[in-house]
């Protein structure tokens, strides 16, 4: 039998946790990334449990602990518990009662097995007790190693369960799947079918989804999965997943972190369909591709947006960003002051010499001198 030995998993907060259901004759189990991604070697954030005791009943016992709870999803079973700054996601054995494509509504279970089978992918159906001791009800751990990302039973079932599984197919294939042996063939034929299915979802969920799929260290062959079957379409119409794999070169080369934005930036199409960006992603979005100059997007914005937007250029015309000369136009301040021209101009005359001077500047190469512009 597989065993952890997470340091996660020893921490004082969480067996007291694990302690807490326990102690009153109750399971603890942690579930799904946090073990998953144990076996994996990858890092760990989210700390979720599963139990047999009912919401109610670990609100009580975290009460009498005096151990802080809050009730984040109470109705679906699920408390979170905080112990020494850590929140701690706890959910009730459930099992679906009946779904509509985007929630489901649940009965609680009594048994690990019927909560597995609610869950979407095997790998995430893996389990471990306090003592570390793995719980593989549906054979999670045979398809953890070989890197396949597969649906727990009926593919096509689990997605009418929830549309959005679509999309997470293609993330998980992205941060976990074997980009050699590509997608799962029944999953990936499963989601060809339902991907109308996606115009129901909200843009928020679609939205967060593509983020993390766009996160990724090369989210390239899921994209172009994505762009075959016509679920990207779906999502973001006229997306052309084509110069990805350029960029995602790129990024490489020049040793520059994945960044979600610059990738849906190569990847295009109408963003303000089916996806909810923030103010400072659709910022950033333009910056990216406004037709600026990068060079000039580092002067005017910094090295960070100077570079995203060669990249993003280079991308597209497959050749390697200059970065130096965005790092050199980064660090430009304009020579000319609104005083220089005073008092021979003033008001909107005065702006609109400063501002044709700064683009003279900026089209030289920012070589012009100040005694240069005032000539």
């Amino acid at each position: 039998m597989t065993k952890i030995t997470a340091p996660w998993l020893k921490r004082d907060a969480a067996q007291r946790v694990c302690r807490l259901l326990v102690d009153a004759g109750y399971q603890a189990w942690f579930v799904g990334g946090c073990v998953r991604n144990e076996l994996l070697g990858a890092p760990v954030s989210d700390l979720d449990l599963t139990t047999d005791a009912l919401p109610q009943d670990v609100m009580a016992l975290a009460q009498a602990a005096a151990i802080r709870a809050v009730p984040t999803g109470i109705d679906h079973g699920t408390v979170t518990l905080v112990l020494e700054g850590i929140p701690f996601e706890i959910t009730t054995f459930r099992h679906d009662v009946a779904t509509d494509g985007r929630r489901a509504t649940v009965a609680f279970a009594d048994n690990m097995t019927d909560d597995a089978r609610r869950r979407d992918f095997t790998m995430n159906a893996l389990y471990a007790a306090p003592d570390g001791e793995v719980a593989d009800p549906l054979g999670g751990q045979a398809d953890l190693i070989a890197r396949r990302v597969r649906f727990i039973e009926d593919a096509d079932q689990r997605i009418k369960e929830d549309y959005l599984r679509i999309l997470r197919f293609f993330r998980f294939y992205a941060w976990y799947g074997d980009q050699a042996e590509g997608p799962d063939r029944d999953g990936l034929a499963a989601c060809a079918e339902n991907i109308a299915g996606l115009q129901g979802l909200s843009a928020e969920r679609i939205t967060a989804e593509m983020v993390k799929l766009l996160s990724a260290p090369d989210p390239a062959p899921a994209v172009a999965s994505m762009a075959s079957i016509g679920a990207l379409a779906q999502v973001l119409s006229g997306a052309n997943a084509a110069v990805l794999p350029v960029l995602v070169h790129l990024e490489d080369v020049t040793k520059t972190p994945p960044d979600p934005m610059r990738r849906l930036a190569v990847i295009g199409g109408d963003t303000g369909s089916h996806l909810r960006l923030s103010n400072q992603q659709s910022r950033r979005l333009a910056q990216m591709t406004n037709g600026a100059a990068p060079a000039t997007t580092g002067y005017r914005h910094g090295y960070e947006a100077g570079r995203d937007a060669a990249l993003v250029q280079s991308a597209s015309l497959g050749q390697a960003p200059d970065l130096d000369a965005i790092a050199h136009a980064s660090d430009q301040v304009f020579p000319l002051k609104a005083a220089d021209l005073m008092p021979a101009l003033s008001g909107a005359a005065l702006g609109q010499a400063l501002k044709q001077a700064e683009a003279r500047w900026i089209a030289s190469g920012f070589t012009l001198t100040k005694a240069d512009l005032l000539d």
